[in-house]
């Protein structure tokens, strides 16, 4: 008779977004979910993330892991043949300035679009608010399925623009426009409704939230994915690369400060200051590439060609993969990510 396969250690995950950088993530879903050592009860989620989350859950929930991978296979190649379709208005222009020798921000299809979001109004570029984002969504997601059927609960980060809070949409009542708000990038796009409330992207206030993982009841463990690049060796020269470590900042650093929570509270139980039956240690993970990622600039994330998503997705499994080989048998047992050598 043969042994049976060992039960899977539960897991939350908390996806950071980050454009087209997103498929770095995608690559570390990938992995796990080939490896099936794991088992994902939850993940908080914002922007690309939160595509990444409903792709995993709602794959699940038509056919298991290979669902999930297959969805989210080919949802990042339809993303790439948008692009691509994006690009052939702009291919000659931009070919010219490269033959020039212009970097990347340069190029005239970037820096079009930049000069436009940048200066006019969002109701007067897109008065009829399309979103390409919206129909790739509707054709990959079954909403209805993924919020009553998936095994594993999302929680999906947003900004609200009139009150300045975050918003976390959970299912079972996850939209089209609740992924859509949390992926809402300003100025490229209006702010979206939901419920008579207006959304910005989620990762100004939480790029991902932490706290929904640590507040609910399940699995202790929560492996974070990092997709912003924490530190860069080099000093940003031109503008577009001071505008992109701004931003990079700005985007890690509610995920700095709930890790630096996290740290905090961690002491005290270690310290007998708080009473670990009321607050469970949180067992703290985390699968990222900085040196990679600080390579990529700022124009990377909004032009999802098809050899960067395809680099990235192996950058990730690799990412995951060496993660899974170094660390599985610590899941359920203890951290292994520093949290205070990472984040503070």
């Amino acid at each position: 008779m043969a042994d049976a396969a060992p039960a899977q250690k539960p897991v939350s995950l908390a996806l950071q977004g980050g454009g087209a950088h997103g498929a770095f993530a995608w690559g570390v879903l990938d992995a796990i979910l080939e490896d099936g050592r794991l088992s994902v009860e939850a993940i908080s989620a914002t922007s690309a993330g939160a595509i990444n989350a409903v792709l995993f859950a709602d794959g699940l929930a038509a056919g298991g892991s290979t669902g999930a991978r297959d969805k989210l296979a080919a949802f990042w190649r339809e993303v790439s043949r948008m692009e691509q379709l994006f690009g052939m208005a702009w291919s000659s222009f931009d070919r010219l300035a490269q033959a020039f020798g212009l970097p990347p921000e340069y190029m005239p299809s970037h820096a079009a679009v930049h000069a436009l979001t940048h200066s006019l109004p969002p109701d007067l570029l897109n008065p009829f608010r399309f979103n390409p984002l919206r129909k790739l969504l509707l054709e990959a997601i079954d909403f209805e399925r993924m919020n009553a059927v998936a095994p594993v609960r999302l929680f999906l980060g947003a900004t609200n623009v009139r009150t300045g809070k975050l918003a976390v949409f959970e299912t079972p009542r996850i939209t089209v426009e609740t992924v859509l708000a949390s992926a809402c990038l300003p100025p490229y796009y209006q702010a979206v409704e939901v419920a008579g409330e207006y959304y910005w992207d989620g990762g100004f206030l939480g790029n991902p939230a932490i706290y929904p993982l640590v507040y609910r009841d399940g699995a202790r463990d929560v492996i974070v994915v990092q997709v912003g690049a924490i530190v860069r060796p080099e000093l940003p020269r031109t503008a577009a690369e001071v505008m992109h470590r701004m931003n990079e900042i700005s985007f890690n650093s509610s995920l700095m400060r709930e890790m630096r929570a996290v740290a905090f509270v961690t002491r005290l139980i270690d310290q007998h200051e708080l009473d670990a039956d009321k607050h469970p240690r949180m067992f703290m993970h985390w699968i990222g590439d900085d040196a990679d990622m600080a390579e990529l600039g700022a124009v990377t994330q909004f032009h999802p060609d098809w050899g960067l998503l395809s680099r990235l997705h192996e950058q990730g499994r690799q990412a995951a993969r060496t993660w899974l080989a170094a660390n599985i048998e610590q899941v359920g047992r203890s951290s292994t990510l520093d949290v205070a050598a990472k984040f503070l």
